[in-house]
């Protein structure tokens, strides 16, 4: 795999093209549909246009618009973006989401547009500098209305991954039969609190034929903290911490963390 130092580490979304192929696969291995019902639940109560920051492959955008959720999708991959498409063609017409290539940082929506924002399965770490934070957060304030939802889904344990190089954490087949192993390194940068996933996808099809794609994914950790105090810079109020997608209560050492705030009617606090 790419070895980049973590000291020229640039982007959070470099890598993100090439994962898209794989994207599907492997999260059906891990992540599975855990978090759907979750968000299904979330959305469909609160019943206002929504968008998703990060849609990709829609995953979780499809299963939203099926519900019933008016929701809208943003990511900056192309590649990503194009399975989210084929995806959406399965869905009546009248239910179709709206699809955006865009950057977070500066969405590109007038003001008020949306009455819930979420931002699923560690998205903002994704965000690998302070600034880069902020600025989300400044334009979900803007794109939200008055006491509108926004919804974060932190993947806590990233300081956790010990080390390691050239390991094959997953091996299965694809839909069309092809042979597919991840052959994966971790890398800390603990100083800026950056983990960096390695990934090399090897897929051998049925007759033969190898292909390998490698890339690097760089995520952010963020304590409870600092999201909490961040939210309350952009004039949002935190009303739910949850510990697991079942509603548990929140703790440090729960499994994913889940941030429910919503946006002051008065804006931003003094």
């Amino acid at each position: 795999p790419s070895r980049v130092s973590p000291s020229h580490v640039s982007e959070g979304w470099h890598g993100w093209d090439d994962y898209a192929a794989y994207y599907d696969w492997e999260n059906a291995r891990t992540l599975g549909r855990r978090d759907v019902s979750f968000w299904r639940g979330v959305l469909t109560r609160e019943a206002a246009p929504t968008l998703e920051l990060g849609c990709g492959t829609g995953r979780l955008l499809i299963p939203m618009a099926r519900a019933g959720v008016r929701i809208a999708g943003i990511d900056r991959s192309t590649p990503m973006l194009a399975r989210a498409v084929e995806r959406s063609k399965r869905l009546p017409v009248r239910v179709r989401p709206q699809l955006f290539r865009g950057d977070i940082r500066s969405l590109p929506f007038a003001p008020q547009s949306f009455g819930a924002v979420m931002a699923p399965y560690g998205l903002l770490q994704s965000l690998i500098r302070p600034a880069d934070l902020e600025s989300l957060l400044g334009e979900v304030a803007r794109v939200l209305t008055p006491g509108g939802l926004l919804g974060i889904d932190l993947v806590p344990d990233l300081p956790k991954w010990q080390e390691y190089h050239q390991q094959i954490s997953l091996r299965g087949r694809s839909r069309t039969g092809a042979q597919i192993t991840l052959i994966e390194s971790v890398r800390q940068d603990r100083r800026r609190g950056l983990t960096m996933f390695d990934e090399e996808f090897v897929e051998r099809s049925r007759s033969g034929v190898e292909q390998r794609r490698t890339f690097t994914l760089t995520f952010r950790t963020l304590a409870m903290t600092a999201v909490t105090e961040a939210l309350e810079r952009h004039g949002f109020r935190v009303d739910v911490r949850c510990g697991s997608y079942a509603g548990a209560a929140w703790a440090p050492d729960a499994d994913v963390w889940i941030v429910m705030a919503r946006k002051r009617a008065s804006g931003v606090q003094s």
